[in-house]
C-alpha cells in the first residue's frame, strides 16, 4: 500500500458569478513512503489546492484520501489537528514566520501545540536542525533581519521540528535567487535522503523539480503524466 493514496479527488470553488469552477477533477495520485515528488503545472491548475488537500487543510468534494493506510478523519477535528501537527510538516512560499519571535522560537512553535513548553529533546533536535541548515548563528535574530535564504531555512527547520513523516512544500524556492534556490533544493534532497521524510513539493521551477525522484504534471484537474 502506498503511503499517500488519492483516488478520484474532486474539488470546486465558487467562480464569483453564481457558478462553480472545478479545479481538481478525478485526480489520482500514489506516493510511496520515502519518495520525493514534484508536482508542476501552470498557475491556476490547482497545485496549491492539491497540496492543501494533502495537508488536510482542505476537504475534497469527492473521492478518498488515505495517508499511511488511514482514511483522513475530516469529521473529527481534534484527531485532524493531531494528525496535521504530528505527522505533516508544512513549508509555505511566504514562510509565515511570526515577526515577534526569534528564528529559534519560530522553529519550536509547533511543539507548543502539544505541550506547554518545548522538551529537552525538542531543544536538542532544533539545535541539530539549525546546524544542519547552517543557520545556527542567526537563530536568535528576528525574521526581519534574515535574508530570504535564511528565512526559508528557518521555515524548513520549523516544518521538521515534529519529525513528520510527510513534508509538504509550496513553491519553496519561489522568492529566492538562483543560488539560494539551489541551496534549498539540495537541502530538501538531503532531508529526504538522510531522514527518510516523504516530500511532496509543488513548483513552477523545472530546476527544483529535477531534484525530485518523480515529476508529475497537473493539467485539467488531473495528473496527466509522470517521469522518473
Amino acid at each position: 500500500m502506498a503511503y499517500i493514496e488519492l483516488n478520484n479527488i474532486q474539488k470546486s470553488f465558487a467562480d464569483g458569478s453564481g457558478g462553480m469552477r472545478k479545479v481538481l477533477d478525478g485526480l489520482n495520485l500514489k506516493v510511496e513512503q520515502g519518495d520525493f515528488v514534484a508536482v508542476t503545472g501552470v498557475s491556476g491548475t490547482g497545485k496549491t489546492t492539491l497540496l492543501n488537500i494533502l495537508g488536510t487543510l482542505l476537504q475534497p468534494d469527492g473521492g478518498s484520501y488515505l495517508l499511511d493506510g488511514e482514511c483522513i478523519p475530516y469529521e473529527d477535528e481534534q484527531r485532524l489537528l493531531q494528525l496535521r501537527n504530528q505527522r505533516i510538516g508544512f513549508m509555505f512560499q511566504d514562510y509565515r514566520l511570526l515577526p515577534q519571535l526569534t528564528a529559534w522560537q519560530n522553529i519550536l512553535l509547533p511543539t507548543l501545540a502539544v505541550r506547554e513548553n518545548p522538551t529537552a529533546e525538542d531543544t536538542a533536535w532544533s539545535e541539530e536542525l539549525t546546524q544542519k541548515m547552517n543557520i545556527d548563528s542567526v537563530r536568535q535574530q528576528l525574521p526581519e533581519t534574515l535574508s530570504g535564504g535564511e528565512k526559508s531555512r528557518v521555515a524548513l527547520c520549523r516544518a521538521l521540528i515534529m519529525r513528520p513523516k510527510l513534508l509538504l512544500a509550496d513553491e519553496p524556492t519561489g522568492q529566492l535567487d538562483s543560488q539560494h534556490a539551489d541551496e534549498v533544493a539540495q537541502l530538501l534532497k538531503d532531508v529526504n535522503r538522510e531522514l527518510g521524510t516523504t516530500i511532496v513539493v509543488v513548483t513552477h521551477s523545472e530546476k527544483l523539480a529535477r531534484y525530485a525522484h518523480r515529476i508529475y504534471e497537473l493539467k485539467n484537474g488531473s495528473i496527466m503524466h509522470s517521469e522518473l
